[in-house]
Order: structure tokens, then C-alpha cells, then sequence
């Protein structure tokens, strides 16, 4: 296994939707592992695809670490087939490190999807393990934490980022 780098804003590939799973081979297993050991040593909750710069419909997640009976999650070509609800929580994300805003998400979600070994799955989420399996669909749809917070918050984001960008050069 291996580390892989963690895409940043404003990487190209967050902003890009993947490409559905076709083929479940062992480069597909050595990425799922691979993505599951950096999600760990980030640390993370959820990691997908993209953000280790492959275009695919790949995501794992973790939430053990407060939901002790969940274990890890891996699913390929995930869709939400199911909400209810609605609740605000702080959301953090590895490609937005440091930043930590209040997200609107659906309580419950019930996603479909197939597992590592390409046989279909269903997982059914309220809580922390909702709004994982919510943000990290929505990096394999090219969508950010960013993009779910109003346009003022957005724009307070983006000035704060370029503010540390020329702090960062001038150190």
C-alpha cells in the first residue's frame, strides 16, 4: 500500500465529475487500498477518488471513530436513492485543509452502489456517517464543500485563500 497526495483547491479535478466503474480489476483494489491508508493517515472520515487525482466513482469512509459499530465503507459507482431530513453541522475536507464551515445536508440518505468486489450494496446513514456518504458523493460529482455554502461565505473563502496563498510565497 501506499500514500497517495491529496488533491488541494483549486486542483482542476475536484471541480470535474468521475467516470463510473466498469471494470473491477486489481488496480481498482490496489487503489481502494491505497486510498483507504491515506484517509487513515490524513486523518480523514472519507476520501474519494478525485482527490487523489482518479477520475473514477470510488470512495471509502470510515466513522467509526463515533459510530463504533460501523465499519469501513468502500463503494463504487455510489448513487443517493434516498433522503430525509435535514440538518446543519460544521463540515471540514482534506483538499480545503483548515477550513471549517456550517453545511446543510439531509439527515438520513439510503446510497446504492457495488463494493469493492463489484456485487451490489446499500447503505443507510443518519448522522456523521449521512453527511460522509453525502460529501463524498458530491466530490465524485465535482462538488465541494465550497459549493454548498452561500455565496457570501463563498466569496469570504476565496479571499481568505488567496490571502494565505501570497503569505505561503512570502515566507
Amino acid at each position: 500500500m501506499a500514500l497517495l497526495e491529496i488533491k488541494k483547491y483549486p486542483e482542476k479535478i475536484l471541480a470535474q465529475k468521475t467516470e463510473p466503474v466498469k471494470e473491477f480489476t486489481l488496480e481498482l483494489q490496489k487503489l481502494i487500498d491505497d486510498m483507504v491508508e491515506t484517509m487513515y493517515a490524513a486523518p480523514g472520515a472519507g476520501l474519494a477518488a478525485n482527490q487523489v487525482s482518479v477520475s473514477k466513482q470510488v470512495l471509502v469512509i470510515d466513522v467509526s471513530m463515533t459510530e463504533e459499530k460501523i465499519p469501513l465503507i468502500v463503494l463504487i459507482n455510489p448513487e443517493i436513492v434516498y433522503i430525509e431530513g435535514e440538518s446543519e453541522f460544521e463540515e471540514g475536507c482534506l483538499s480545503l485543509p483548515g477550513y471549517v464551515t456550517v453545511v446543510k445536508r439531509a439527515e438520513k440518505v439510503k446510497v446504492k452502489g457495488l463494493d469493492r468486489n463489484g456485487k451490489p450494496v446499500e447503505v443507510e446513514g443518519t448522522g456523521l456517517l449521512s453527511r460522509a456518504l453525502q460529501h463524498e458523493i458530491d466530490h465524485l460529482n465535482g462538488i465541494l464543500l465550497i459549493d454548498r455554502i452561500g455565496r457570501l461565505r463563498k466569496e469570504f473563502f476565496k479571499k481568505r485563500f488567496a490571502r494565505e496563498k501570497v503569505l505561503s510565497k512570502s515566507r
